[in-house]
């Protein structure tokens, strides 16, 4: 499977981006909430450009070779592609494929590359051992999402049960330590939920699987909620039944050991 850097019409720069997407966070609470020139904002449960900018320029370097196995709206792929790094980007979904490839139409001024395929994460047989500088992903947080409906058998988000779905998040966690080289960083943003008004730790049973296949945790970055569409109806509810409102998420950080 080959890399593609096929230049386009569209020209963007780093410079065109607004300043705060090129500063680094220095806490372990995270504000990110602005797009850049390059983004759109309608793919529901996309992360921000300001995580992965800040992600790919602190973890990794210019000409590293990343992986996003859940690309979903392609912010990612956006965000390496103007940092000047290359990128495999995976998903289930033809559909975020190829909003992914849309996205990437318009020229930069370096030569990185993007391979896009269609796979599963939990088995990406085509990427060799060792062969990932850094990885960067933001999956489902089980059903909260359903992004295909239960149409695509392979998608995460069609799992409801939360012991299913980190027990084949693990699955996703130990093909990750495969293939990212030795020393390097591995970023994962999930979220809570509740089931019966009760909060359910989904994030930390998560970072648990993460930590089950190998990896070591560098980070646990909060990074508050902002403009969810469903906030609004939340509320009443969270009146009606006294509980409060989860409006953060964790974005683990790990490494590969040495």
């Amino acid at each position: 499977m080959s890399f593609s850097g096929a230049k386009r019409k569209t020209y963007i720069s780093q410079t065109v981006l607004p300043t705060c997407l090129s500063t680094l966070a220095i806490t372990a609470v995270l504000n990110a909430r602005k797009s850049g020139r390059a983004h759109k904002s309608d793919w529901c449960g996309n992360w921000s450009p300001e995580v992965a900018r800040n992600l790919i320029l602190r973890y990794s370097k210019e000409k590293d070779h990343l992986l996003d196995c859940m690309i979903g709206g392609g912010t990612t792929a956006i965000e390496a592609k103007i940092l000047n790094r290359h990128i495999t980007c995976i998903d289930v979904n033809d559909e975020a494929l190829e909003r992914t490839k849309k996205s990437l139409e318009f020229e930069v001024d370096n030569k990185a590359k993007q391979r896009i395929a269609k796979c599963d994460a939990r088995d990406m047989s085509f990427i060799k051992d060792n062969e990932i500088d850094f990885v960067l992903t933001h999956p489902p947080y089980a059903d909260i999402i359903k992004y295909s409906e239960g149409k695509i058998k392979e998608d995460l988000s069609g799992i409801h049960d939360i012991d299913a779905f980190v027990d084949e998040i693990e699955k996703v966690a130990k093909e990750l330590f495969r293939v990212l080289k030795k020393g390097k960083y591995c970023a994962i943003l999930m979220g809570d939920t509740r089931r019966n008004k009760m909060y359910q730790p989904l994030a930390f049973k998560v970072m648990q699987k993460f930590l089950d296949s190998g990896f070591v945790l560098k980070e646990d970055i909060i990074k508050r909620q902002f403009n969810c569409k469903a906030t609004g109806f939340w509320v009443t509810k969270s009146k009606e039944s006294n509980f409060l409102l989860i409006m953060h998420e964790h974005l683990f950080i790990f490494q590969k050991g040495v």
